[in-house]
């Protein structure tokens, strides 16, 4: 008998200490951090993929048909303004100058000649303005004969550096043929386009303002070590894109930057009520962002966002969620969609403030 008791208050302790045990682990249900998007003012830096045009670009040609006689420059050379280039063979424009000078002194022959008669009446008033308007007709053909003579001689018209020289010395040229590219390099403009909104954004919020300078970003993921400043926005909106184009001009005093460059223009993007969250309450799945958004039984819904910029830790959001959203914090990894959970609220304020964003 006293055996059975022995076993039977034993029993009695372990179903004691199996029911405790049970009741702890019901206790110990995990609590996940939620919160809500909150609405700021503030900026956002953002890249925005450029073309690099050199402030003045263009093709070289001739305007005379010859055969290349000269060549003063070499490919890459940086030549001054006026200096020359390129000279076509010139033998038959001087002897059109030749021709041309000659029928001037004939003209002039026949003006004298005919001014004599009509002062005597031989001839009459007509016959001596047409022997006038002979003489001005040939010498603006002489004039013209000097204009293709000089254009035999291609001079550079401004500073810069040269490009390909396809032709080689003897070739054949057409009029009109491209001889080389002529880039001054002393500065460059980087071409770049802006969503609508955010045109709006610098129109209204930077334009004015002294933080308007940008940075560029190269090929190389160094960043320039010159600021540019944005200069011109054109005139519409492209209608196929939405977008509109900017341009910044960023000096070159070392010549790094050349004609047809890429690169990315780093802009500073002011943003009024700006929706905002951490971006630890995101994750991805097939470049698509999302959030677990919990509602009103405590049950995590899956929901997708669309992001407009980003900061350290911060993500701006253009849709999918609004500011009265509770959204989890912490444990996005641990969750899944139509899990019920219990929650610990936390205001967005206090989230923010342990996180790197700038509010305006």
């Amino acid at each position: 008998m006293k055996k059975i008791a022995v076993i039977t208050g034993l029993l009695a302790t372990l179903f004691v200490v199996s029911c405790n045990s049970k009741k702890e682990e019901k206790e110990e249900v995990i609590k996940y951090a939620v919160t809500n998007p909150m609405i700021i003012d503030t900026s956002f830096t953002k890249q925005y993929v450029s073309q690099i045009k050199s402030v003045r670009n263009i093709e070289i040609r001739s305007q005379e048909k010859g055969f290349l006689q000269n060549i003063y420059v070499e490919e890459g050379q940086s030549v001054k303004a006026g200096q020359i280039m390129f000279r076509v063979m010139s033998n038959f424009q001087e002897a059109d100058l030749l021709k041309t000078q000659a029928e001037v002194k004939a003209a002039e022959i026949e003006l004298q000649n005919t001014k004599i008669l009509a002062d005597k009446n031989i001839v009459s008033k007509n016959e001596l303005a047409m022997a006038l308007t002979k003489l001005q007709g040939a010498k603006a053909e002489v004039t013209s004969a000097k204009l293709h003579l000089s254009y035999t001689v291609i001079k550079a018209p401004f500073s810069g550096t040269i490009d390909r020289i396809p032709k080689k010395l003897g070739s054949l040229i057409e009029e009109g043929e491209l001889l080389t590219s002529l880039s001054d390099n002393s500065g460059v403009y980087a071409y770049f386009n802006l969503s609508e909104p955010e045109y709006l954004n610098y129109q209204m919020h930077v334009k004015d303002r002294a933080d308007k300078k940008v940075s560029l970003l190269l090929a190389n993921n160094e960043t320039y070590k010159d600021k540019g400043i944005v200069e011109l926005v054109e005139g519409e909106f492209d209608s196929e894109t939405g977008n509109i184009a900017f341009r910044a001009r960023f000096p070159n005093p070392d010549k790094l930057l050349r004609n047809g460059e890429t690169g990315s223009v780093i802009m500073t993007n002011p943003i009024k009520n700006a929706l905002v969250i951490p971006q630890k309450t995101t994750y991805e799945i097939q470049d698509r962002k999302y959030v677990f958004v919990i509602d009103k039984n405590n049950v995590v819904k899956e929901r997708e966002i669309k992001i407009i910029g980003e900061m350290p830790d911060i993500y701006i959001v253009k849709s999918g969620i609004n500011e009265n959203d509770k959204i989890l914090l912490e444990g996005v990894q641990k969750v899944k969609d139509n899990d019920k959970i219990e929650v610990d609220y936390q205001k967005p304020e206090v989230v923010l403030k342990h996180l790197s964003y700038k509010a305006n």
